[in-house]
């Protein structure tokens, strides 16, 4: 479980495999925490705080409270004891890790203990969550300024009689159509797209 890939005999000995199971876990506890702690803010705005919570910046934090850098090296093989340290000091390792942790926790003590594990170990990062503080049209925007990227919205759709419409709009970023969301309002629907946009850019290496 804290065998890196670099390292390992065969690539589906490494954490990954547990690390695409804990990425689920840690979605959905988050998702229930922050709609029991902030019953009033509204789809978006908790989509928003959930990025942020389940951020690779939050689960390095996390791993890094836990211990699991120590451990990892601990872990590694005599052999690769030397680039271990190097390893397990980067943050993406350290929340690729921390999933993995998340994963392996859920198949081995079920859902109960999981989810109290969880909340206690990322407390420091849900006490600084705020719905509402930031909007995520500008982060998208300063985020993908920094690529030098065009970011641009298309309402793709409406639906509902007047009194209740909804709206449905995408984000493309650099061209690409990154994100997608419906709100009650066009504005609203832009947000949730940009939510989305946010997580999938920033999960993609700078150019």
């Amino acid at each position: 479980m804290l065998t890196h890939r670099s390292w390992a005999r065969r690539r589906s000995a490494s954490y990954e495999r547990l690390e695409l199971l804990g990425d689920s876990v840690l979605q959905l506890v988050m998702t229930a925490e922050l709609l029991r702690r902030f019953p009033e803010a509204s789809e978006g705005d908790l989509a928003w705080t959930r990025q942020r919570v389940v951020s690779r910046e939050a689960c390095a934090e996390a791993a890094r409270s836990a211990g699991l850098t120590e451990a990892m090296v601990e872990a590694a093989p005599a052999a690769a004891r030397d680039d271990a340290l190097s390893v397990a000091g980067r943050p993406s390792v350290q929340a690729a890790v921390c999933e993995a942790l998340m994963g392996a926790g859920w198949l081995e003590l079920g859902w109960s203990d999981i989810d109290a594990a969880v909340r206690d170990a990322f407390a420091p990062v849900l006490e600084r969550a705020a719905p509402g503080e930031r909007d995520p049209k500008t982060a998208l925007q300063e985020e993908a300024a920094r690529r030098r990227l065009e970011v641009r919205y298309e309402l793709t759709d409406t639906e509902g009689p007047a009194h209740a419409r909804a709206f449905r709009s995408r984000v493309l970023v650099g061209g690409d159509p990154l994100g997608s969301g419906r709100g009650a309002s066009k504005q609203a629907s832009e947000r949730a797209a940009a939510v989305e946009a946010l997580e999938r850019l920033q999960g993609r290496p700078p150019c």
